[in-house]
């Protein structure tokens, strides 16, 4: 039996999935614990069940995906609008250190994953997508540059990018505490408590605290905005492409032109920006992108790349452990707030953002809020990684092809 689903068909079953998976993790603590994203919860039992009826030869099931770039597209132009130049002044020398430690992990966990793919004779692209597409890139990178990996001759690139994604969401979670509670029990850390500079940061990132509000037209503002950089961006990106024969991505010509027209408007003024608006358009671009991306996984491509995936894994797990351990607890200063932030890196550079924040919150729990971690740590691993990470996987992806 064939079933198929249209566009509008498959884009209410990514909704419904979308929905059912925030309602398994509601019940399922260990899920949110590890802070497993709802569409990867929904996305991925709906591909397990594909899997099944096609390998009991029940049933094949096509779902037109065709939505899928183009939320893809919209989380990304989101992702640049919130990269303000402004929040690396009003982060200080301390956001430039990190932001630098996490550039130097998205190139490292490139090299890893390439040179252990080599070594266990499989794609070096494979590696690629076991390494920063995955780790730092979570499962929004990995659904991303899947397809672009995969459209050079590489299968099952998406499939292993998602399940090294979802390895890292868990040991994200588990590593980060234990790692900053061994340095600050080892060196005797306390808390050092402060609030200066709190406002403005907020404020040069786009937070209105006094707006909760949003009328129809500014969010119909922040969408013309957000669809005019993902055309743009798109033609770009193609005639980049073309000029230079070097693979780029539609989505990052979006969201660089997004990065240099939101700091044009943070200089001039054109229109009143509002992160929460932003941020709203993107959690649910990136929502459906996801569980759509996930939907579609063919599982079974992966069976024969399980022991050389979990070796590269393993490694990246240590490398992030002693490079928090050795390296970045060192550069931001050996102190508390340094120790909270380790667990942070760990926590999205392994997996997301969330886990990075469950990590600190955790910590800070325990021991006393850090206000610099909390203030750093989102910015950087929300998008300003990317302003690194995205070139670094695109170059080696470019070496490797």
């Amino acid at each position: 039996m064939k079933l198929e689903f249209t566009l509008i068909e498959t884009l209410c079953l990514a909704v419904l999935l979308l929905l059912f998976g925030y309602y398994i993790r509601r019940k399922v603590k260990v899920l949110d614990r590890f802070c497993i994203p709802a569409p990867v919860i929904g996305g991925l039992l709906f591909s397990i069940l594909v899997m099944i009826l096609k390998e009991a030869d029940i049933a094949t099931i096509k779902l037109d995906v065709s939505l899928q770039s183009s939320f893809m597209l919209a989380f990304f132009t989101t992702v640049g609008l919130g990269a303000s130049f402004s929040l690396v002044k009003q982060g200080g020398k301390l956001l430039i250190v990190y932001w630098l430690l996490c550039g130097f992990v998205a190139i490292f966990q490139n090299v890893i994953g390439v040179s252990l793919a080599k070594l266990m004779d499989i794609h070096p692209l494979l590696g690629v997508m076991a390494g920063a597409v995955s780790m730092e890139g979570g499962h929004g990178a990995a659904g991303a540059f899947g397809p672009t990996v995969e459209s050079l001759g590489v299968p099952a690139a998406t499939t292993v990018g998602i399940a090294a994604a979802t390895f890292g969401l868990i040991f994200g979670s588990l590593i980060g505490g234990p790692v900053s509670r061994y340095l600050i029990t080892k060196h005797g850390l306390k808390p050092q408590v402060s609030n200066e500079e709190i406002a403005s940061f907020e404020a040069a990132a786009g937070i209105d605290k006094s707006e909760s509000d949003l009328t129809a037209t500014r969010f119909f503002t922040h969408i013309a905005l957000i669809t005019f950089c993902m055309s743009m961006g798109v033609i770009i990106s193609k005639a980049f492409s073309q000029v230079t024969s070097f693979v780029l991505p539609e989505y990052v010509g979006a969201m660089f032109l997004a990065v240099i027209i939101r700091n044009i408007n943070d200089r001039f003024g054109f229109m009143k920006f509002n992160l929460n608006c932003v941020n709203l358009i993107g959690d649910i671009s990136l929502g459906i992108f996801l569980s759509m991306a996930l939907m579609n996984l063919k599982i079974w491509e992966v069976f024969s790349l399980a022991v050389p995936l979990f070796i590269i894994l393993i490694f990246q797990v240590l490398f992030i452990v002693l490079y928090g351990i050795f390296v970045a607890f060192r550069l931001l200063g050996k102190n508390y707030d340094a120790a909270v932030m380790v667990g942070g890196l760990a926590g999205h550079g392994l997996g997301g953002t969330p886990n990075a924040m469950a990590n600190m919150g955790a910590i800070t729990e325990r021991f006393g809020e850090s206000k610099r971690a909390f203030l750093i740590v989102p910015v950087v691993g929300a998008f300003l990684i990317d302003l690194f990470g995205i070139p670094s996987i695109i170059t080696f992806i470019n070496l490797f092809k």
